[in-house]
């Protein structure tokens, strides 16, 4: 964690969660900042940066980073329940909730769940299902949609160098020199060389991919959106490619007239937040009056 930093251990069902905390001491509504299918809270380094008058609480979650021990089921609800222990841990009544990936359906279904506890939510690159091939099993959509993301968390690394060449050659993220970067493929792994592994499971990364896309408790939240929301869409998708994630917003917004939609320009599915240009985007749409401008 960089300087005006810190990190809690905080109580859930099935164990604790380590969750990061950037800006302790500024005033104002907190942000609540949601990672994606197999991240971890590191993911929002950029965003902390530019959002120094904030302060942001960032869970890694259960199965995910150092959460990775905590016991019990996963999937959307739970993790919901989770953000919700978080806040009460730190007595915090409300919070303005950005997820990122599968983060953001999380966001959703926590706004649905605890209305009472969100001020508004960004849902950056995620949040909505997808449309995929009808002839893929469940296990094979997750690998067609995540790549080498999925790919990885069944293989083993010798140091942390092996582990960053593997990221050196994601075509979201080739040429991309960042310390920052550094940091946050080297939490990601767990164990000792030269038996590294990711934190995160594959058998996680399905279970909650599935719910994400398929569940009750998405479909409800999305149908009742009860707090003021937006979705930030990158213009490229996981592997830096066209078509994106979301190709057609205003299909989305005709199918969900409470959502809010902006396509970021020069942003694949990671950059829209782990780099500053990204970052400096979603911090502008967590603040009131700003999502204009983007």
């Amino acid at each position: 964690m960089s300087a005006g930093s810190r990190t809690h251990d905080l109580a859930v069902s099935g164990g604790a969660l380590r969750v990061g905390e950037w800006h302790p001491d500024a005033t104002g509504v907190p942000w609540l900042l949601v990672h994606g299918v197999s991240a971890s809270h590191r993911a929002w380094a950029w965003v902390a940066e530019e959002a120094r008058d904030e302060r942001l609480i960032a869970p890694d979650l259960r199965g995910r980073g150092r959460s990775s021990g905590v016991e019990g089921p996963v999937g959307m609800t739970a993790h919901a329940d989770d953000l919700a222990a978080v806040l009460d841990a730190l007595e915090i009544e409300r919070a303005v909730v950005i997820g990122h990936s599968m983060g953001a359906f999380v966001s959703a279904v926590f706004a649905d769940r605890h209305p009472e506890r969100v001020e508004r939510v960004v849902l950056v690159d995620g949040g909505l299902p997808l449309t995929l091939p009808d002839e893929l099993d469940p296990r094979e959509a997750v690998r067609h949609v995540l790549g080498p993301t999925a790919e990885r968390l069944g293989r083993r690394f010798a140091d942390h160098a092996a582990y960053r060449d593997f990221w050196r050659v994601h075509p979201a993220f080739v040429g991309r020199d960042d310390p920052e970067l550094d940091a946050y493929f080297a939490y990601d792994l767990e164990g000792a060389e030269p038996e590294l592994r990711p934190a995160t499971t594959f058998a996680t990364v399905e279970q909650d991919s599935i719910d994400q896309n398929t569940g009750d408790a998405i479909a409800a939240a999305l149908e009742r959106m009860p707090r003021p929301t937006v979705l930030l869409a990158a213009e490229r998708g996981l592997l830096d490619e066209i078509p994106p994630l979301y190709p057609d917003l205003d299909v989305l917004t005709a199918r969900h007239p409470r959502l809010g939609a902006v396509r970021v320009a020069e942003a694949n599915h990671y950059s829209i937040v782990m780099s500053t240009r990204g970052a400096r985007t979603v911090a502008a749409a967590a603040r009131v009056g700003e999502l204009r401008s983007i």
